[in-house]
């Protein structure tokens, strides 16, 4: 049995889906069952920080994928909380979804609490796969706002991924496909802001840090949330995300989509 958390999400289904034609046994943990993918077995847990129900969800699987949480203070103690509870259901194999380059100083504030879930994973003794992909190219469009992209990342480049070859990649690893410890999942190629600003008919704009907490106070977000939006593109200005990795192609046999022939596909 493979449980699947976060089933519910665009990624979840995407891996809930390739297993299902894999003919895999799959379990499906969601916090709304209204949500939950179709033809497959689901169980259901309050969030990540619910011990005992994260328990109960995980109970008979042999191997388990862990999709993060939603960006909160407290991110890590969830996935403390739930990587424990997979421990002790008897959870022989974790897949976490890391994020690349994560370390204690990364420059995108939000990779620190990756690396502190995998160094929580590790100290587990749990077989464990961590997936460390980079930014999710579906969101790039979402990043133009009123016709402008507008961030400090300079002439940075970032080689992002469609969330859909993370779902297949971490598909693959659950089923079997690869037998190292990390594997860093990117597109095929690395770009700058501006020239996906070109591909989108819209305008690049690169600001100061100063600008970008300025142009982001209106939102009235927490402190720590603005600092992981704009670190986002200082670390794509430093070079954090500037990495190529061949990983989708040997986990799954296919190349990864490139930014443009997504946004063909999306425009067609």
């Amino acid at each position: 049995m493979i449980a699947i958390t976060g089933a519910s999400g665009k990624v979840g289904r995407g891996v809930v889906a390739r297993l299902r034609t894999a003919g895999a046994p799959v379990r499906a943990i969601v916090r709304d069952p209204a949500r939950a993918p179709a033809g497959v077995e689901v169980r259901v847990a309050s969030g990540y920080g619910a011990a005992t129900e994260m328990r109960t969800a995980f109970a008979g699987a042999s191997t388990a994928l862990l999709i993060p949480a939603a960006e909160a203070p407290d991110r890590v103690e969830q996935h403390r909380t739930a990587v424990d509870a997979a421990v002790a259901a008897g959870v022989q194999h974790l897949v976490y979804l890391s994020f690349l380059n994560a370390a204690p100083d990364a420059t995108f504030t939000l990779a620190r609490d990756h690396w502190a879930t995998e160094q929580h994973i590790r100290s587990t003794g749990i077989a464990a796969t961590f997936l460390r992909m980079n930014l999710y190219m579906d969101f790039v469009p979402a990043m133009a706002v009123d016709g402008v992209i507008r961030g400090p990342a300079g002439t940075g480049r970032v080689s992002a991924i469609l969330r859909d070859d993370v779902a297949a990649s971490a598909a693959a690893v659950l089923t079997g496909a690869g037998a190292r410890e990390t594997y860093d999942l990117t597109g095929p190629e690395c770009f700058t802001l501006g020239e996906a600003a070109d591909l989108l008919g819209v305008r690049f704009e690169d600001e100061t840090d100063e600008q970008a907490f300025a142009s982001r106070a209106h939102y009235g977000a927490p402190d720590w949330e603005v600092r992981g939006w704009v670190s986002t593109y200082q670390a794509i200005r430093d070079g954090s995300l500037e990495v190529l990795s061949p990983a989708v192609r040997e986990l799954t046999g296919a190349e990864p989509v490139s930014l443009a022939a997504y946004l063909a596909g999306q425009a067609a």
